[in-house]
């Protein structure tokens, strides 16, 4: 029988990768740009962390919860995220030519990277050691799911800006391409019928 969460990775993975794409987004970041292009970067890290935020909230740390309610990491991380949307509402009401936006995008930064330190160093390496691969698998590909549901109503935005903010940036390149690469093949890989056998 076929199933999604045997081609996913693990949630743990995902949460990773997330906070990959969001430093690699910030280190393209200098106050120097164009308006545009700053603006388009700061646009695309906040999509990323308002997605993010909301799939650890909504499937992550439930779980976890239900393990392991009185972990002090995971107490504070909600309220951490109240915090970085707070930042991120600022952040989009400020012009990119404004001083501010650099130093709201930094406060921001300083914010997240905080919060992907206790999450990479306790939340995550505990997950690991209570929830068996094949759980974490199963919650990837919940995670994934959900994911597209958040992002659809986005992917326009989030292509033009991450174009205008990683203008130039060989990186970048790379990485979106790789990214548009694995979405289009996860897209086009259809699940059979129910019931259909699959080998």
């Amino acid at each position: 029988m076929f199933s999604l969460s045997k081609l996913s990775p693990t949630i743990t993975d995902m949460i990773r990768f997330d906070h990959s794409h969001v430093l690699v987004t910030f280190h393209q970041y200098t106050p120097g740009s164009r308006p545009s292009a700053k603006k388009a970067l700061a646009d695309t890290i906040c999509d990323a962390l308002e997605i993010h935020a909301a799939l650890e909230e909504e499937i992550f740390y439930p779980v976890l919860r239900r393990l392991d309610p009185n972990e002090p990491v995971l107490q504070k991380s909600e309220p951490e995220h109240d915090e970085m949307r707070r930042l991120i509402g600022e952040l989009r009401a400020t012009d990119a030519s404004d001083v501010r936006h650099d130093a709201l995008l930094n406060d921001l930064m300083r914010d997240v990277m905080h919060h992907v330190a206790d999450e990479e160093t306790v939340l995550l390496p505990r997950a690991e050691t209570m929830l068996s691969k094949e759980r974490l698998e199963e919650l990837g590909a919940q995670m994934t799911s959900r994911r597209l549901a958040l992002l659809k109503p986005k992917a326009g935005k989030i292509a033009k800006n991450t174009a205008v903010g990683f203008s130039g940036s060989t990186t970048a390149i790379v990485v979106g391409l790789g990214a548009a690469v694995m979405a289009a093949r996860f897209m086009s890989k259809k699940a059979p019928e129910p019931g259909v056998q699959t080998h």
